[in-house]
């Protein structure tokens, strides 16, 4: 069933774990993703944050490569009036929308993190995402595909309890051909953790340790999406 976007207050659902835990749990994958990350000036860059909920991932850029702009965008309305009581005077701007296609041709660099499985369409979302680059634009992307995981089930039934859009289990295979339709490069690599993973108390997401690991080290990928230069 196709989802059409909507706003809501927050994402995540569950009263026993708010959006200030997630993004506490988030902020080491952080690091790791602006290590991935190609361009090292990024000075003169507009970037956006496709889906950033209370904003910290592009404070957190900026204090390690200082850009331009920033500009974050999600459904979560509360989420984003957090974002901007945080953004003190750094050049952040934080927008709850539906219509990110509004800002076309505004962004040298995209980057999403665990949102492109929570996208029904995805050919919508690659044609959003090629409206709002410039020419040469870059979208990065975290995917971690469970397909072949024992525990996608359990992680799919999990999301949907407590998120208001539900879960997908896109194929690499269809993540490529789809930016690749709207005139992307298709760019992949493995994300693997740095350094240990605390496994203290047991990762809802799972029902194992071992299917925890199979995750973090065989199945979390980077997309590299470049769109192509005006001729």
């Amino acid at each position: 069933m196709m989802q059409k976007d909507k706003l809501y207050d927050v994402w995540w659902q569950n009263r026993a774990e708010g959006e200030q835990q997630m993004e506490e749990r988030h902020k080491k994958g952080w690091q790791e993703v602006i290590n991935l990350i190609q361009e090292q000036d990024l000075s003169s860059m507009s970037v956006l944050d496709f889906g950033c909920n209370q904003g910290g991932f592009l404070r957190y850029l900026y204090q390690t490569k200082p850009f331009k702009e920033g500009f974050g965008i999600d459904l979560a309305q509360q989420s984003i009036e957090i974002a901007n009581s945080r953004k003190g005077d750094l050049p952040l701007t934080y927008v709850a929308t539906t219509t990110p296609e509004q800002f076309a041709g505004k962004f040298d660099l995209a980057v999403s993190q665990a949102v492109i499985y929570l996208i029904n369409d995805l050919k919508t979302h690659a044609w959003k995402v090629k409206q709002l680059l410039k020419p040469g634009g870059v979208y990065y992307a975290t995917y971690t595909d469970l397909n072949g995981n024992p525990s996608l089930r359990h992680f799919t039934e999990w999301i949907n309890q407590n998120s208001p859009v539900e879960s997908n289990a896109h194929t690499l295979d269809f993540l490529a051909e789809t930016f690749a339709a709207e005139g992307f490069q298709v760019e992949i690599q493995r994300r693997k953790p740095q350094g240990f993973i605390d496994i203290s108390s047991k990762d809802s997401c799972y029902l194992s340790i071992a299917d925890q690991m199979k995750a973090a080290y065989e199945q979390a990928y980077i997309f590299r999406f470049v769109l192509a230069e005006k001729e």
